[in-house]
């Protein structure tokens, strides 16, 4: 999904935002039960679903935005410091006790942090801030879903993000200039919607059947990728700095997991 979205960003992003969400509409309908197809939108919890899809949103046109002018990797880095701020607001929204252990991995991480933006205050690139307020909005949407998970199918919690999120994708289309796609780009523009969607009820479920301690470990691969990827599409090469502080953000993200694993607490995935 992330190399799409860097791919076609000759692209408005409302528009990217929209063919990404409509598009991811199609496996969402595949997992609702049948005997649910005219009722699966039905919820008691309207005001939570409005907070979660909003905070999903702004996550995600954030995340777009960094990848359009930032390097691969170092956004991927980046997005892995969502348990960090996830683990800070739950000191606040859920009155949680957070020990010496999550604040020395919130310390560790929020370094690992400041070693990846570093071209932001040399080359002043403020975009380095998106990866940054994606994984504000990130700990908002995991917040929400921890509650909404206690009520709420998977299938309604995605709809009513994806529907929200078409939604302000298409109201762009009245102030910005939309470009017809061409075919190569419609194929890209299908995988990224399918990736997209299909990743993220995967990641989720994956959390249901198996430990987090087990779980991400093995997501953390995706950091592979993006330097594969970046390097090899864009001849983009990580810097050392982006390295050292992409391990200091997986150990610091890894510590929280396992913790908060230890203590039997419901696992969010780091991406929304």
């Amino acid at each position: 999904m992330d190399i799409c979205v860097k791919w076609l960003d000759y692209y408005p992003v409302g528009q990217v935002l929209f063919l990404r969400f409509f598009i991811g509409f199609i496996p969402i309908f595949f997992i609702i039960p049948k005997d649910k197809i005219f009722t699966f939108y039905k919820t008691s919890r309207p005001g939570l679903h409005a907070f979660r899809a909003i905070s999903g949103a702004l996550a995600i046109i954030a995340l777009f935005l960094g990848l359009r002018e930032l390097p691969l990797a170092d956004v991927v880095s980046l997005t892995f410091g969502g348990p960090i701020f996830v683990t800070i607001a739950s000191i606040f929204f859920l009155s949680e006790s957070v020990g010496i252990k999550r604040w020395s991995a919130v310390f560790l991480g929020f370094i690992g942090m400041l070693l990846i933006v570093q071209p932001a205050f040399i080359e002043l690139n403020y975009y380095y801030i998106t990866p940054i307020v994606f994984c504000i909005f990130f700990a908002c949407v995991a917040i929400s879903v921890r509650s909404l998970s206690k009520t709420e199918a998977n299938y309604t919690i995605a709809f009513y993000f994806t529907l929200l999120c078409t939604l302000l994708g298409l109201a762009t289309i009245f102030f910005t200039d939309w470009i017809m796609p061409t075919f190569i780009d419609f194929v890209l523009f299908f995988v990224l919607g399918l990736c997209g969607s299909v990743a993220n009820l995967l990641l989720t479920q994956s959390y249901r059947l198996a430990e987090a301690s087990l779980v991400t470990p093995i997501k953390y691969l995706s950091l592979v990728f993006a330097i594969v990827f970046g390097y090899f599409i864009w001849n983009e090469i990580p810097k050392i700095l982006t390295l050292l502080g992409a391990s200091l953000v997986i150990a610091s993200s890894l510590i929280i997991f396992m913790r908060e694993n230890k203590l039997k607490k419901q696992i969010i995935a780091p991406r929304t």
